[in-house]
């Protein structure tokens, strides 16, 4: 495996940094005070968008992208560092294409779609036109298990009928959202992985009722992880995507890019709390002493740079398994880094929040906001708990199919 970036990722890389401190960085400021004033989208994003796609720094996450389709068409292992710039500011994503969940979304049409699905909808995601969301989670099952959901989709001629209510849907709330894609059963007396179906739904269909947007640990999210009712809605029996019955492959075939990307944006944001961390140990001083001459601060440093060179080494190994291998290949790789990296992120950005203090709590720094995203990804694409049992039952079948390999290594008792 050779994890060195190419001479075409570092030009890349450099080119972004470049773009991110001229025209991403000193905006920060005033993407907040936009969102704190209700306005959303903010309203220099089309315009950052328009100048990300003029210098080529367009749709960088997918791999398989056509000569027509817009965009670079980078591997997993070449897109790490470049998602990883990304994920130091929040929305930087957004406006490169590349911000969840309209890549995994992007990824399920450019693998699944029909071509009149593809024209409708995958175009002009691709082009950056329209948002949309993934309707999987709903708050009356645990959703870990996706064979627990119960929205029901009843065919009707040829329509679809669908009921049930969903949450945690994010994206849900930005006004250009105008794809949702749903999951529920078409079929509950199929094989359980086999009862599910994806159906392509528009935002504005008739009967979808958005509950509400709930904070998240206290932060209002303005593009939303809404609570969504459907009631009677109708669609075409065409919307289906990838064929009934499917839904929980195609689940399964979207997670592990998804879960790749977050955990690269992750390393960015850990990054970044170091760094943070770093410079106010060296400019505060506590009891006659500059913080970093404190032992335990000095550790935090030292420990965090440890934790996120690792996490960042498991990562780019899943990556090149997925480029080289597929995401089947590399499936217990992808649990281990939705286990290690989200604790990883919270844990550098906790440290951080330490050594500066009270300031560390409040929005003075992009601290605290950063620990709730890392928090929160302990809980999408699948808790922790589901990824560790996948791990675990990976081991246990590799030893099972191997098990006299660790006799030679057992001595005997004496007799």
């Amino acid at each position: 495996m050779d994890f060195a970036y190419s001479e075409r990722v570092v030009e890349f890389s450099q080119q972004l940094e470049s773009f991110m401190a001229e025209h991403i960085e000193p905006r920060i400021r005033q993407y907040n005070e936009a969102i704190e004033e209700g306005t959303f989208p903010v309203p220099f994003m089309a315009e950052l968008k328009e100048l990300a796609k003029s210098q080529g720094l367009w749709n960088l996450f997918l791999p398989s992208l056509k000569p027509d389709e817009p965009g670079i068409g980078l591997t997993n292992l070449e897109y790490a560092p470049l998602a990883e710039i990304m994920g130091r500011v929040h929305w930087a994503s957004e406006v490169f294409n590349c911000n969840a969940p309209d890549t995994g979304n992007m990824e399920l049409l450019h693998m699944f779609a029909t071509p009149e699905q593809k024209q409708q909808w995958l175009e002009p995601l691709l082009n950056g036109e329209i948002r949309s969301a993934f309707c999987m989670t709903e708050p009356d099952v645990s959703s870990s298990d996706a064979t627990n959901i119960t929205m029901n989709i009843q065919r009707s001629g040829d329509e679809y009928v669908i009921n049930g209510r969903k949450w945690f849907i994010t994206n849900s709330a930005h006004p250009n959202c105008q794809l949702f894609i749903v999951m529920g059963k078409t079929d509950p007396d199929a094989a359980s992985h086999q009862q599910q179906s994806m159906v392509l739904v528009s935002r504005h269909q008739p009967g979808i009722e958005i509950v509400r947007n709930p904070p998240v640990l206290g932060h209002h999210s303005p593009e939303g992880h809404c609570e969504i009712v459907f009631r009677d809605v109708r669609v075409p029996v065409a919307n289906c995507l990838g064929g009934e019955g499917s839904g929980f492959a195609l689940a399964q075939a979207r997670l592990g890019p998804g879960r790749i990307h977050h955990c690269m944006r992750s390393i960015g944001a850990a990054e970044l709390a170091l760094q943070l961390m770093t410079a106010r140990a060296q400019e505060r001083k506590a009891f006659g002493k500059y913080l970093h001459q404190h032992g335990t601060v000095a550790e935090w440093i030292a420990k965090s740079r440890m934790e996120i060179d690792q996490a960042r080494l498991l990562v780019l190994k899943a990556a090149w398994m997925i480029d080289h291998q597929g995401a089947k290949a590399a499936r217990k790789e992808i649990s281990m880094i939705k286990a290690v990296v989200p604790a990883m992120h919270t844990r550098v950005v906790d440290r951080a929040i330490q050594v500066f203090g009270a300031m560390g709590l409040t929005p003075d720094t992009p601290l605290a906001e950063s620990y709730i995203q890392g928090r929160c990804l302990r809980f999408a694409d699948g808790p922790d708990e589901v990824h560790l049992q996948t791990i675990a039952k990976l081991e246990l079948k590799q030893s099972a199919e191997n098990p006299g390999a660790t006799l030679p290594y057992l001595t005997p008792p004496l007799r």
